[in-house]
């Protein structure tokens, strides 16, 4: 009985000094197994990432719906820009805020740089994308500057599902860029639809840039219209090279497309605007042209 005591208590020893090698240091080790792993980060709020494109256009983006993918995948939109608002900011801006509209105008600065050109000169279109109201309420303070390709500027148009980025997709001449166009007639005569042609084919319009209108309302009455053609006939002035004098009415009409009531809100300026020959048709650009190009009409 003694014999088998001193057995195990011989195995008890043996099996207290292996546990207590296991818990030694290991060489090049100081035995503490917390003390070199750095702190884990603080949890905080999702944030997107500029410079990739996505599969669909959005407005309020939920985390859940957040897959970027390759700008040379098929995509709708590509993010250019994420800024952000105030930390202490405690509900999302709303439309029509200040604060939306120093959004809009970071990403229209951001955008015009990524394509190389005031993007309205193409067939692009600028949206500003906010966190989801879950997102906010958990911390999330960004905006993000989406741009896509569309169909063309009309109401109408579409996103376009395209592969490539858009960077300095409008520094050189590019299919985006708007050009020369054949009016449709609405019913009250007046032009209801511009259709992007060929400068060498007949057209009787052609596009000759954006006029920023200034912080106002958006035009409801007739005459609340009349700045956006005054604008829009300097810069026809300026793109074809005649005089902004009391002829030029009497050179050219002058078509606009300026943001719809929704964009105004959000702070969006920009007018489109487009030189219509109403008398006649031409086969080339009618850019400094000069008057010899358009001269004045006499009828």
């Amino acid at each position: 009985m003694r014999q088998q005591r001193a057995i195990g208590a011989l195995v008890a020893a043996v099996a207290a000094t292996a546990l207590l090698v296991g818990c030694g240091s290991v060489p090049g080790t100081d035995g503490d197994l917390v003390d070199d792993w750095g702190a884990l980060p603080v949890p905080g709020p999702f944030t997107p990432a500029a410079g990739v494109c996505h599969a669909t256009f959005a407005d309020v983006v939920p985390l859940d719906a957040y897959e970027p993918v390759d700008c040379a995948d098929p995509h709708g939109i590509e993010t250019v820009h994420v800024g952000s608002f105030p930390a202490e900011r405690a509900a999302p801006p709303a439309t029509g805020s200040t604060e939306l509209r120093g959004a809009f105008a970071d990403c229209d600065t951001r955008a015009n740089g990524h394509v190389g050109d005031n993007w309205r000169a193409g067939r692009l279109r600028l949206a500003v994308a906010l966190p989801s109201g879950p997102g906010w309420a958990a911390g999330a303070r960004w905006y993000r500057c989406d741009l896509a390709e569309v169909t063309g500027v009309e109401a109408a148009a579409t996103v376009v599902t395209r592969t490539g980025s858009l960077r300095d997709a409008l520094k050189a001449p590019s299919p985006l860029r708007l050009g020369c166009q054949q009016t449709r007639a609405g019913r009250g005569g007046g032009v209801q639809t511009l259709v992007p042609v060929d400068c060498g084919t007949r057209h009787d319009a052609e596009f000759v840039g954006v006029w920023p209108a200034p912080d106002r309302p958006y035009p409801t009455k007739d005459g609340d219209w009349v700045p956006l053609y005054t604008g829009c006939r300097t810069v026809l002035g300026r793109y074809v090279g005649v005089p902004d004098d009391v002829d030029l009415p009497f050179r050219s009409g002058v078509v606009i497309r300026p943001p719809g009531p929704g964009r105004w809100r959000v702070g969006d300026r920009g007018v489109r605007c487009y030189l219509w020959l109403s008398d006649r048709t031409v086969t080339a650009s009618l850019k400094g042209a000069g008057p010899a190009g358009l001269p004045v009409r006499t009828k």
